[in-house]
């Protein structure tokens, strides 16, 4: 089965978003990771505030709560590209500095997702997207000069025992999860996104392409290492300003 892509995949997640916060809850230490994750954020931004932040591919919104709760100043603008998603994320209770906009990523402009902004969170996206490419350098464009970008996903660590380990936990927990709910597509696709994506060092190298500097791979820690990673990356300060 090919991978889920465009069109297909937000069509999947609009099927999954009503059971999808309950199937991830029981993944132990989801929320806790995307916290960390969003904790790292200030590192990358050398422990300065961060005031305006574009959490891309939000979701049902547990990133957004994971960026509200760690960065309690930021305005923070969501992103999506499933109505049904949103739907989920709309339904809770946020704070003003808090909006959702539904928008694919690759056409934030036309959705009137504009920077600059000081971060950009991207939480289980880019293995999603037919151009990660394209969509990493109009992050890069939309983020201030210095601005910080963290991506949390699932990404192999390149060993042989992440690959095994992944598929361990897919055909235990993840595949018959994702078949009680009737949507057994999209879960499939989660596990063979991961594998077919790039493994850690590779993503590392990918930021680097893209003309991000700075770039740091951080694991996450518990069952979940070598199989997710928080990856920082700037973009330069000035055009000249790359390392």
């Amino acid at each position: 089965m090919p991978l889920l892509r465009d069109t297909a995949l937000a069509t999947a997640f609009d099927r999954g978003a009503d059971t999808y916060d309950r199937l991830v809850g029981l993944n132990p230490g989801y929320h806790a990771q995307l916290r960390r994750s969003a904790r790292r954020l200030a590192l990358g931004a050398g422990g300065t505030p961060v005031w305006r932040v574009l959490d891309l591919g939000c979701g049902t919104g547990a990133s957004t709560a994971a960026l509200a709760a760690e960065l309690p100043a930021a305005r923070i603008t969501g992103v999506d590209a499933s109505a049904g998603m949103l739907r989920r994320a709309g339904a809770r209770t946020w704070p003003s500095r808090v909006r959702f906009v539904h928008a694919p990523a690759e056409d934030l402009e036309e959705a009137g997702v504009r920077g600059p902004f000081d971060a950009v969170f991207a939480a289980y996206l880019f293995r999603n997207l037919s151009d990660p490419d394209g969509v990493l350098r109009a992050v890069r464009a939309l983020l201030a000069p210095g601005g910080v970008l963290a991506v949390h996903d699932y990404t192999l660590g390149g060993r042989r025992a992440d690959r095994l380990v992944w598929s361990a936990v897919c055909r235990g927990a993840v595949l018959p999860l994702g078949a009680v709910t009737g949507n057994r597509r999209l879960y499939r696709h989660l596990w063979r996104s991961v594998q077919a994506f790039d493994t850690a060092p590779a993503f590392r190298a990918r930021l680097a392409r893209a003309g991000f500097d700075r770039v740091r791979v951080l694991p996450l820690p518990g069952w979940q290492t070598g199989i997710t990673h928080t990856f920082l990356a700037r973009r330069p300060a000035t055009e000249g300003d790359v390392r």
